[in-house]
């Protein structure tokens, strides 16, 4: 469950010009060595809480994976220990250990308490690297309790000790070594960091990516607290990472795979078509992802949009009078990884989200409208299958805009006209507002009567809405539900899609805690994480959570509300306990709830059981409630599941229903 806590904003004290201390030189703080890192963690790993801790590991891993594209590891291992601390290691050239001749000391004591010193600036230590501006390492020593680095080369066996940054003594020859590498071993600083634990899924989702992008690398994760082990190779790199994003889903040929130098460059590019409708395109530039793109998505989009249109009209698969595909035609279907890996790579922000560098569009444009071109015209029934699935998206395009411009033309998108069985809140700031989406007309009824008319507003959704994951635009914009949910909503869909719109801060998905309302949740999640996925990523879907038992005691007592099987087990335990230590007599052969005390134990199957007033206190009171925020933490393994629970595939759905029926408990069918 996601827990919400509001964060009231403190009010500023404003203090006059007569209070102010003076701003001379005396005001301006110099800091030396690695003081920044201490004093401003948040600049260089982004904050002090678990996503700055999986950084710590991710600088440390990425000097490993660096060693590995320049050629010079091939097995990269992450070791969570039991004491909280972390080992990274790989058998690469090993840190160098002889004295620098700018500093006086040891290279790997360089390495580790200057900022900016390290192997990606000039020439012979990395061609390509992830890394950028030499802090990763340094950082990692100024923000651990304790750092121990330990290098193996030129035969021997080298160790150097950390403290909060500050080397403990001098480096150290401890024995003879007959191989390679570096294993550098940190605990973080817990008066800085937060005291939590590493989470053994991150870094297994880390290294597989690692492993699918840097071919004929072994990638390990062991977890001391767990025995947990796993490890990850792909001879086949990023045709590999293409297979496993579209598992469960039905490919239309095997993967296209290009890998060419271009100038003092690499672009590497795995492509494959399915019969889904969804884009998948992860773009990376020296290993590191670009959820935004850049100059080399640009490149490879242009290209492929030009090389279908071309084939297309070479080969009479468009007519004369008919206009070229789109890139968004084009695209339909499609997963696909691009991979370029450059000596300078310039990223817009501090976050990479951006490549920004020019060379790089025309270098993935040429060498993937080359190839790809080559690829269709050797492989003529692909070729038109592709163009085939394209063409029926531009008509599918053509006939969802005339859809969209028709009911449009009518009002039913027009905020001012809203869907009829809308009940709205009073209240117009989107800030101070909800929405319910409730499962069928008599749960909406009560919905109705029993909410905060101010600050709620209720729509009912008859039976199931349209399971988008296997629709086009234009059948979604034949469907009523989803019409009137978009209207509601009021920001758009697709083109017209303005999140800025949204006319309620959350939006919470009410149905009954059985199968059906189980399903009808994931259609209308599939819907949001489809076509209005700023929504989700925005923290405004939520889930109402309704209890599933009540438990009545005699007289006139506040009956207690109970939200799911555990709870419920815990909570008689602990009333039974209670009563024994009250001194009650309990009749073991009772039932549970009786020994408790309760005289009757209902069971809510669903929502219209309860009237107005039980469905507000227990499931709509914003002081009682329960709900569970809809997160996208991974989504990857998000797109995976909708695939799987939603597609078109049987197979993949059966399996996983197999896999994880032994987990569910009291199943009403």
């Amino acid at each position: 469950m996601v827990w919400i806590r509001q964060i009231k904003s403190e009010k500023e004290e404003g203090t006059s010009l007569s209070k102010q201390k003076a701003y001379d030189s005396s005001s301006i703080q110099v800091l030396e060595g690695l003081e920044p890192v201490r004093k401003r963690p948040g600049m260089y790993i982004g904050s002090t809480g678990i996503d700055g801790l999986h950084h710590m590991i991710k600088e440390i891993a990425d000097n490993g994976i660096d060693e590995a594209i320049a050629g010079f590891a091939n097995e990269v291992t992450v070791t969570l220990l039991a004491d909280g601390g972390v080992r990274v290691s790989d058998n690469g050239r090993g840190i160098p250990v002889e004295k620098h001749p700018k500093t006086g000391v040891s290279t790997l004591e360089t390495i580790l308490t200057v900022l900016h010193a390290g192997g990606k600036f000039g020439d012979g230590g990395y061609k390509v690297s992830s890394g950028l501006h030499g802090v990763g390492s340094s950082v990692v020593n100024a923000l651990s309790e304790k750092l121990v680095a330990e290098v193996h080369r030129d035969g021997g066996q080298f160790i150097q000790e950390f403290a909060k940054g500050a080397p403990v003594g001098s480096i150290k020859k401890v024995g003879p070594s007959d191989w390679n590498g570096t294993i550098i071993t940190f605990w973080p600083d817990t008066s800085i960091m937060a005291k939590e634990p590493f989470e053994y899924q991150w870094v297994v989702d880390y290294l597989r990516h690692q492993a699918y992008l840097t071919k004929g690398v072994k990638t390990t994760v062991t977890d001391e607290r767990t025995q947990e082990v796993c490890s990850f190779y792909f001879e086949g790199g990023i045709q590999s990472y293409v297979k496993h994003l579209n598992i469960g889903k039905d490919p239309i040929d095997d993967v296209f795979y290009i890998d060419k130098p271009v100038e003092d460059c690499q672009v590497e590019i795995a492509v494959q078509y399915t019969e889904t409708f969804n884009e998948t395109v992860k773009s990376f530039a020296n290993n590191v992802i670009n959820p935004e793109g850049g100059t080399h998505l640009t490149g490879f989009r242009t290209a492929l949009t030009r090389v279908v249109n071309d084939y297309a009209r070479k080969n009479g698969l468009l007519k004369e009078k008919e206009e070229n595909l789109s890139g968004e035609d084009t695209r339909e279907g499609l997963t696909a990884i691009i991979l370029v890996k450059l000596p300078d790579p310039q990223f817009e922000g501090q976050t990479k989200n951006k490549l920004g560098n020019p060379e790089m569009r025309g270098y993935v444009e040429g060498v993937f409208a080359e190839w790809f071109g080559y690829y269709l015209e050797e492989h003529p029934a692909t070729a038109k299958k592709i163009i085939g699935k394209a063409i029926l998206a531009a008509r599918a395009r053509k006939a969802a805009r005339a859809a969209r411009e028709n009911i449009i033309r009518k009002g039913v998108l027009e905020g001012a006209s809203m869907p009829g069985k809308l009940a709205d809140c009073s209240n117009k700031d989107p800030k101070d507002s909800e929405i319910y989406l409730v499962e069928g007309d008599s749960a909406g009824g009560s919905a109705k009567s029993g909410r905060d008319s101010k600050s709620q507003a209720i729509l009912p959704l008859r039976g199931k809405v349209l399971n988008v994951e296997r629709a086009r635009l234009d059948k979604m914009l034949a469907n009523n539900e989803i019409v009137s949910l978009i209207k509601a909503l009021g920001v758009g869909i697709e083109d017209s899609f303005d999140v800025s719109g949204l006319r309620y801060d959350r939006i919470i998905i009410m149905t009954d805690a059985d199968v059906d309302g189980s399903h009808i949740s994931t259609l209308l999640m599939t819907f949001f994480f489809r076509f209005m996925r700023p929504i989700v990523d925005g923290g405004h879907l939520y889930l109402a959570k309704p209890p599933l038992f009540e438990l009545v005691k005699s007289g006139k007592k506040e009956n207690t509300f109970i939200y799911d099987e555990a709870e419920l087990e815990t909570f008689l335990d602990a009333e039974i306990e209670k009563r024994k230590k009250e001194g009650a007599n309990i009749d073991s052969t009772s039932d549970r709830f009786r020994q408790a005390g309760f005289v009757e134990q209902k069971r809510y199957k669903g929502l219209g059981e309860m009237d107005a007033e039980q469905l507000f206190e227990t499931t709509m009171n914003p002081e009682k409630r329960v709900l569970v925020q809809v997160r996208v933490e991974d989504a990857e393994k998000a797109d995976s599941i909708f695939t799987k629970l939603m597609g078109s595939e049987v197979e993949p759905r059966k399996n996983f229903i197999t896999t994880h029926a032994k987990f569910v408990k009291d199943l009403d069918i």
